[in-house]
C-alpha cells in the first residue's frame, strides 16, 4: 500500500488523536515511504480535497498530538448519503488511496459500510471505534469512554461530599443520547452505599417526574441529602426525550439531522422548575455537564490513551486484510483488539444493559458496580466525613 487517508468524526474525545497517530506510526513501520493524507473535518476534507500531509510530521510532534485533547484533524457531524459517499469515493480514488481509516463512532462505521460496497473492493475502508457513550455494539468499551467517566466520576465524588456539609438537592446532567454507560460512571468512586449518586437516570429506563419527585423525597428522608445523575437522553414512558416534557416547544432546538439539542440550559432550568414544584423550600441545585468530560485534559486516562493507540496500530492490520471494524473487546483477563465486520456495528447503538441497574430501583447493581471497577477504578482515597 502506498497511500493512506486518515479523518475524524463525531464528537471529540481525551483520546482520538493517539487513534490517529497510532495509525501513522505503523504505517510508517509496516509500510516505509508511504504517503499518508490526514483530512480536515472528516469526510468534508475527502470530498473538498483539503488535506495535512501526515507523511511530514515529525515523530515527537506527532506523539504530543496524540496526548492533546479533541480531534486535531478537525471533525464532522456530516452523515453522507449515497450521492455524498459518491463524491467521498471520487475524492479518494483521486489521490490513489489504497486504504480509508474513519476514527469515530456509529455513524463514522456506517459511512465506512456504504464506502466499502461502492468501491467493489478497490480500497480497504476501517472503521476506528471512538466514543464517550461506550455504546458500540461488539465491543466491551470504546475508546474515549474511560478518561470521560473519570471525569464523572471525580465530579460525582466531590459534589457528594460538599453536599454533606451544606445539604440539598444536587443533578449532574450527563451526555448521552441513547446509552446510559457514562452516566453510571456516576457511581463508580462512591465511597459505601450511603453515598451519592443516590439515584441514577439512564436512557434505557422510562424517565417519570411524578416518580422522580418522589424518588428524590425519599432519599431525602433517608440521607438528608440528594445526590442525582440523569442522562441528558432520558425518555418517557411513551418513548420521547424528557427534554420534550419538560420544555416548552418554541423553545426546542434541532441540529442538521432533525435530532433534539439535548443538553443546555433548557433541560437544567426545566429540572430547576420540577424540584421547586414538587419540593418547595429544599435546596437544590442542577448543573449540565456538557461537553466538560469529553475532552477534559485533566482526566486523561493512561488506559485509554493507550488503547486508543492500540486501535489506530490494528486499524492498519485491518487495512491490510482488506478492511472491517476495530473491536475492543474483553477475554476475561485483558482487553484485546479483534476484527468484526462494518455491517455488524454500522447504525447500531449498544445499549446499557438492563441488570446493571437494580430491579426496582434506579442505582447501580453489583454488575454495574463491577463492570465500572474493571475499568474506572477508583483514583483517590478520601476520608469518611463525619456527617
Amino acid at each position: 500500500m502506498t497511500t493512506f487517508v486518515i479523518a475524524q468524526g463525531g464528537g471529540p474525545t481525551a483520546v482520538i488523536n493517539q487513534t490517529l497517530a497510532g495509525a501513522v506510526l505503523e504505517i510508517r513501520k509496516r509500510h516505509k515511504g508511504a504517503r499518508v493524507l490526514g483530512a480536515r473535518f472528516g469526510v468534508r476534507g475527502i470530498r473538498d480535497g483539503d488535506y495535512v500531509d501526515l507523511s511530514a510530521v515529525p515523530e515527537d510532534e506527532l506523539r504530543l498530538v496524540a496526548a492533546t485533547p479533541s480531534a486535531a484533524l478537525g471533525s464532522t457531524r456530516d452523515k453522507p448519503d449515497a450521492a455524498y459517499c459518491a463524491q467521498v469515493l471520487a475524492g479518494l480514488r483521486k489521490e490513489g488511496a489504497d486504504a480509508f481509516i474513519y476514527i469515530g463512532g456509529n455513524d463514522t462505521s456506517g459511512t465506512q459500510e456504504i464506502l466499502a460496497e461502492a468501491s467493489g473492493g478497490s480500497i480497504a475502508f476501517v472503521h476506528a471505534p471512538k466514543t464517550i457513550d461506550n455504546d458500540l455494539v461488539e465491543n466491551d468499551h470504546t475508546p474515549g469512554f474511560i478518561s470521560a467517566a473519570d471525569f464523572v466520576a471525580g465530579a460525582f465524588l466531590s459534589v457528594d461530599l460538599d453536599f454533606r456539609a451544606l445539604p440539598g438537592v444536587y443533578v449532574g446532567i450527563v451526555m448521552g443520547r441513547n446509552a446510559g454507560f457514562l452516566t453510571a460512571a456516576s457511581a463508580a468512586w462512591r465511597l459505601d452505599d450511603e453515598s451519592g449518586p443516590h439515584l441514577v437516570y439512564v436512557p434505557e429506563r422510562a424517565f417519570s417526574v411524578p416518580r422522580f419527585i418522589d424518588d428524590v423525597r425519599a432519599t431525602l428522608d433517608r440521607h438528608k441529602r440528594c445526590i442525582v445523575a440523569v442522562s441528558e437522553g432520558v425518555t418517557t414512558a411513551d418513548g420521547k426525550p424528557l427534554v420534550e416534557s419538560l420544555v416548552s416547544p418554541d423553545r426546542l432546538e434541532r441540529d442538521a439531522h432533525g435530532n433534539l439539542k439535548l443538553s443546555g440550559g433548557d433541560l437544567g432550568m426545566a429540572f430547576e422548575q420540577a424540584l421547586r414544584d414538587g419540593l418547595p423550600g429544599k435546596r437544590a441545585r442542577v448543573d449540565t455537564l456538557g461537553y466538560m468530560p469529553r475532552g477534559n485534559v485533566a482526566t486523561i486516562s493512561p488506559v485509554d490513551a493507550a488503547e486508543a493507540f492500540q486501535a489506530g496500530s490494528y486499524a492498519v492490520d485491518l487495512a491490510a486484510r482488506g478492511g472491517g471494524s476495530v473491536a475492543l473487546q474483553f477475554d476475561g483477563e485483558k482487553t484485546v483488539m479483534r476484527r468484526v465486520p462494518l455491517g455488524d456495528v454500522a447504525g447500531k447503538t449498544r445499549h446499557m444493559p438492563d441488570d446493571f441497574l437494580e430491579p426496582k430501583a434506579n442505582r447501580l447493581s453489583r454488575k454495574g458496580m463491577a463492570y465500572l471497577e474493571r475499568l474506572v477504578p477508583k483514583k483517590f482515597k478520601v476520608g469518611k466525613p463525619f456527617v
